[in-house]
């Protein structure tokens, strides 16, 4: 145990972190105490490391078969899980499966099992169905979001996978919200519940304004609203893919970048998206309510909704994006010149004046330059820094945050040297590799 606990602090090391907060520390003695633990915190709040440093604690080395597993309702919140994972540099092998990933590969990284499995129950389910994962062994079972999850709309599969899991010591149920009673069939007797939702502290820290545009047609609005927040980051929501599409183009015709978010994106796209949004490349992302649980972005100025939700619930995730972890935030309505006023918000809501006269946001610092290589290529974030730096003659300083996927890296670098970067290293090689690079839109 000396030797997990010195893991544990290495990694978080690793990560630069210092200290566990209260809750995480409160929630790891919970698990390791209890058979069956219940977290309700609010997304963003630190609870990824809260589980998985009890499953590390958890596994056994070398043991030759799949120990622990996290369900996620999202390919998103998977990825991120494994991400946060690998960052503790524990010994332990960790496999992550998801729809839109190639079966064949993940099958290929379960012929010699992990000791830890993190996946979407769809495909989670599959893999079973298909026996390319043994549930006999696994007694450590984590249910990330599992109110999402059943949202939607995947109780069969969770159904199957729970039923195959017989030798369970260890259920772990997170949700950021309290409104779901939890379903027979998850099998739980007597869980201990750890509440962190503080939706009073939450609200403190919390503004929320009103809109109103003076004509039916609310994007003049929105357009002077961005304009009058200018360098704010903002996740501005609507009902719909189609919606998202359609505003996100709008906004560029006039001359303001931003991109998009929703679940008819391939996987491929809404990372990138998020990639861009978390380095700076844009200010601005334009979502469905896709965007308002269970993934790592980061702190928003701004929720603004634009199509309002049709529901309290759905209403209050989207403002957990902003006024996290102890910081404060702003939700704004927009709403055209004869929109109601929804039930759930306060029916003094302040308004929000808008200046007509205030200038479109310059472009973000940051551009995003994407290279055909990744982990698979044993490429790193030094190779990247070595190689922008020696064949691309820029300054260390006009490099930004790095993200390295599988097959793919993307870096921040300052916008006004982004083409010119491509156009000197686009024929050079790194790691003996001369992959495609170019400029992410």
């Amino acid at each position: 145990m000396e030797n997990r606990e010195q893991i544990v602090r290495d990694g978080l090391a690793n990560m630069g972190i210092a200290r566990l907060t209260p809750m995480q520390e409160e929630v790891i003695e919970a698990v390791e105490e209890h058979p069956e633990v219940v977290v309700l915190s609010p997304t963003g709040s630190g609870k990824t490391l809260a589980f998985l440093i009890p499953i590390v604690h958890h596994l056994r080395p070398n043991a030759g078969f799949v120990q622990a597993l996290v369900l996620t309702p999202t390919r998103e919140l998977a990825l991120q899980i494994e991400q946060v994972f690998r960052h503790l540099k524990t010994p332990f092998k960790v496999v992550c499966c998801y729809g839109g990933h190639p079966f064949w590969m993940e099958a290929n990284s379960l012929k010699e099992a992990p000791a830890l499995l993190i996946g979407t129950p769809g495909r989670i389910a599959d893999h079973l169905r298909r026996g390319t994962v043994s549930p006999d062994l696994i007694d450590f079972l984590v249910l990330d979001e599992f109110d999402k999850s059943l949202e939607l709309g995947f109780d069969e599969e969770m159904v199957q996978i729970r039923d195959s899991l017989g030798r369970l010591s260890k259920t772990v149920l997170t949700s950021a919200t309290d409104a779901l009673e939890i379903p027979a069939f998850v099998g739980l007797s007597a869980p201990l519940k750890l509440s962190y939702l503080d939706q009073a502290g939450t609200a403190e820290r919390l503004e929320v304004k009103l809109v109103r545009s003076e004509h039916h047609d609310k994007f003049g609005a929105l357009v002077n609203l961005i304009c009058q927040l200018g360098e704010s980051t903002m996740l501005v929501f609507v009902n719909h893919r189609d919606a998202a599409d359609r505003l996100s183009s709008m906004l560029l015709e006039e001359g303001i970048i931003s991109d998009v978010f929703h679940g008819g994106l391939e996987q491929p796209e809404r990372e990138r998206s998020l990639i861009k949004f978390r380095n700076g490349s844009i200010k601005i992302l334009v979502a469905t309510d896709l965007a308002s649980r269970g993934l790592d972005i980061p702190e928003i100025g701004h929720v603004v909704h634009y199509q309002l939700p049709e529901t309290e619930e759905a209403f209050i995730h989207r403002n957990g994006r902003t006024a996290r972890m102890k910081a404060n935030g702003c939700a704004v309505l927009v709403l055209a010149e004869a929109e109601e006023l929804p039930y759930y918000a306060s029916a003094d809501i302040e308004p929000l004046p808008l200046d007509r006269e205030s200038e479109l946001p310059s472009a973000p610092e940051w551009t995003t330059v994407y290279i055909g290589a990744g982990k698979k290529d044993k490429l790193s974030k030094v190779d990247v820094v070595g190689f922008l730096i020696q064949k691309g003659g820029i300054e260390k300083a006009d490099i930004g945050r790095i993200d390295i996927l599988d097959k793919m890296a993307f870096v921040a670098v300052k916008r006004h040297l982004a083409h010119e970067l491509v156009r000197a290293v686009r024929n050079q090689p790194v790691k003996k590799l001369k992959p495609t690079i170019g400029v992410s839109w």
